[in-house]
């Protein structure tokens, strides 16, 4: 018998733009943990304005853009209303920065001295700094009608000054303007001698800011400001119009420093004057000045945080281990053999990925590799590797995501060092990012019927980027399965042959069939709920802003499903709403690492045929899933289903320590500080 279906109340959704600003919110109140080390503290601060950097030079960028597409029902009152917001998360910022952090650690003996406090023979040693290391790289630029205002670079440091008197052929220009090079260091270690009982650090601005006078001889400096601009920084191609897009982005990278201006810094004692000559010169309204108390760029203070003697107020080490189901030495092809092999990062070490490939590249039998590249950094042992196995004959295909953003130029490289030496490589789809993260391998075997091709393959929730696997939890899972990686083969060859293959037989693509299966998984949650039987869904993943995916939630929810929802970062789903969204509720977790793993469970029925658990490279965003070449794959073993349930579920819903739960308004509230913390569980449970 059918059940009815109830008519579903929609909430108005949540802004993304303050969905994300909330987020950094989040990660500026670990700032102001005392259970959290102090420089881990000041780091955080570090992280927020590297945060807000990308909200401005991406988001904010793109959101003024599409305000300006009619019908695109953007109003002004949002806009004004996401700035205010910006305006207030860097207020926050500055203010934990100058009130909270800075003076705990002066109180540690590590202090920032400005040029009021610095004494004689401090003063000398920067003056010797300043002559010898930074004064023959400034060129203070005066302006006239034949010194137009200088081009600007994105999120460059800049100084613009106000002088008295005349200049050397006696004309009362006014203003100059002093690029300050990106070569040299934000910030200066004084000698130990001068600074007994103490670090002691200098910060180039205030070095510079010292000897202005020096840079305009015979002229008075009135006034001046540090000054820094946020520019636009998506690369924009036509790919409909290129007729090669690796060499169409190489000659964008050139100009991505230099558009559209969204964001201009000063400091708060800049002068009105100033500020709105600045603001004129950017074409900026006054709603895109931001006055911060101290310096316009606070992401350069990981530069402190690397020179502190300091260990004490760091986060103690953290060492991966060799996961337990996975044996140090012997063949890990012949491991794969026996069963499937998952790796939880950042708490179970990356080695064994590289370990994966080594072993292909070394073995004669490895006939093929295949990869997917999104983000592995300008230096990467992986790459390496597969420039390694193209020169020993191997056949080598890289699917090469040249558009990922920020990591363009790397990836450029990368492709053409792959193909100097012979390997395939491959851009994906155009109109479409290749986001899956999935390796193939194709080694001949010897049986008793002969030799036969056998394929092993690694997936993986995050990139191949050994770093960021410290620092990003993410689960990967090396296979022998034949379903599995007969399915990954199929996608290699759709990729670079782009031809409508079979549909893989486990593996969920998009922009295919992922997006359409979530809502058919749910929409089942949703049957079994409404037939009275328990229904569940526990979701984790980074963002969820697709309207399709939520509507289908609060459906479920009003059909009676159990929800919970593990997100990072922006949610645009209202939890907690009487009868509409009452039974969904949003949970973000906030510790030590970066939360990146996406994990899907759906339970309609008792038993192993009532549920399903995939992990996935995808967020649940229209982008990713409409729109990029994502994967979603299941875990079919009841022992490790369980145990991806028991380490990426349970213990970030039990957490009482680094987690938040989401309001209605898109507000969070802190769950709690001296209850159990996911990671520190994870990191314990793998000491063992």
């Amino acid at each position: 018998m059918t059940v009815p279906t109830a008519p579903v109340t929609m909430p108005a959704l949540l802004n993304r733009e303050q969905a994300i600003l909330e987020f950094n919110r989040r990660v500026l109140a670990q700032a102001l943990r005392e259970d959290v080390p102090l420089l881990e503290r000041l780091r955080y601060i570090t992280i927020v304005s590297s945060n807000m950097d990308e909200f401005f030079e991406v988001r904010f960028a793109d959101y003024l853009e599409a305000s300006r597409v009619p019908g695109s029902g953007i109003t002004l009152a949002e806009m004004a209303d996401v700035a205010a917001h910006a305006h207030v998360v860097i207020d926050e910022q500055y203010a934990a920065f100058n009130e909270v952090v800075m003076p705990a650690l002066k109180a540690q003996g590590i202090v920032v001295l400005n040029h009021a406090v610095r004494d004689v023979a401090q003063r000398r040693w920067v003056d010797q700094f300043f002559q010898k290391q930074v004064r023959p790289l400034l060129v203070p630029i005066g302006l006239d009608l034949a010194h137009p205002f200088p081009q600007v670079a994105n999120k460059s440091l800049n100084f613009i000054v106000k002088l008295g008197g005349r200049d050397a052929y006696g004309r009362d220009n006014a203003i100059a303007i002093v690029k300050v090079p990106r070569v040299l260091p934000r910030v200066i270690r004084l000698p130990d001698a001068l600074t007994p009982g103490r670090q002691a650090f200098v910060l180039l601005s205030s070095v510079i800011r010292a000897h202005l006078p020096e840079l305009f001889p015979g002229r008075e400096v009135e006034a001046f400001s540090q000054f820094r601009v946020t520019r636009d920084s998506d690369l924009d191609v036509d790919e409909d119009d290129i007729t090669n897009l690796r060499q169409a982005l190489r000659s964008s990278l050139s100009t991505r420093h230099f558009g559209q201006a969204i964001r201009l810094e000063v400091v708060n004692t800049c002068p009105a004057e100033l500020s709105e000559l600045l603001l004129e010169q950017f074409d900026l309204p006054k709603a895109a000045l931001y006055r911060v108390n101290g310096p316009v760029n606070l992401v350069r203070l990981n530069q402190l945080i690397d020179q502190a003697d300091a260990d004490a107020l760091r986060f103690p080490p953290a060492e991966p281990t060799w996961p337990a189901a996975l044996p140090r030495t012997g063949s890990i092809f012949q491991r794969l053999r026996q069963g499937d092999v998952l790796l939880h990062h950042p708490f179970e070490s990356f080695e064994p990925v590289v370990a994966f490939l080594r072993e292909a590249v070394h073995d004669p039998e490895v006939l093929a590799i295949k990869q997917t590249i999104y983000r592995t950094g300008s230096e990467s042992v992986l790459m390496d590797l597969l420039i390694e196995a193209a020169r020993r004959g191997k056949e080598v295909m890289a699917v090469v995501e040249l558009k990922a953003r920020f990591d363009e130029e790397a990836n450029i490289n990368w492709a053409e060092r792959l193909e100097a030496v012979g390997a395939q490589v491959v851009y994906g789809i155009v109109g479409l990012k290749t986001h899956a993260k999935l390796l193939l391998l194709t080694r001949r075997e010897a049986t008793t019927r002969g030799p036969v091709l056998r394929r092993y393959a690694h997936l993986s929730t995050g990139n191949y980027n050994p770093r960021t696997a410290r620092l990003y939890t993410d689960v990967g899972c090396l296979t022998a399965d034949a379903d599995l990686t007969a399915d990954a083969d199929l996608v290699f060859q759709q990729l670079a042959s782009l031809t409508r293959g079979k549909p893989p037989k486990r593996l969920l693509l998009a922009p295919t069939r992922l997006h359409g299966q979530m809502i058919a998984f749910i929409e089942r949650c949703a049957t079994a709920a409404r037939g009275g039987y328990p229904a569940r869904i526990v979701a984790k993943f980074n963002s969820l802003t697709d309207p399709d995916l939520i509507q289908a939630l609060v459906a479920a929810s009003q059909a009676g499903v159990a929800i919970d929802l593990i997100i990072r970062g922006a949610c645009m789903l209202p939890p907690g709403l009487p009868g509409v969204t009452d039974g969904i509720r949003v949970r973000s977790i906030v510790g030590r690492f970066l939360e990146h793993t996406r994990v899907l469970y759906f339970r309609w029925g008792a038993g192993e045929s009532g549920e399903v658990l995939y992990l996935s490279s995808a967020d649940w965003m229209s982008r990713n899933l409409l729109r990029r070449i994502e994967l979603a794959w299941p875990v079919r073993d009841a022992a490790q289903r369980q145990r991806v349930i028991d380490e990426c579920l349970v213990p970030y819903l039990m957490d009482a320590r680094d987690a938040w739960q989401q309001r209605s308004d898109g507000r969070y509230e802190r769950v709690g500080t001296q209850g159990p913390s996911a990671q520190q569980a994870l990191l314990a449970l793998h000491r063992r």
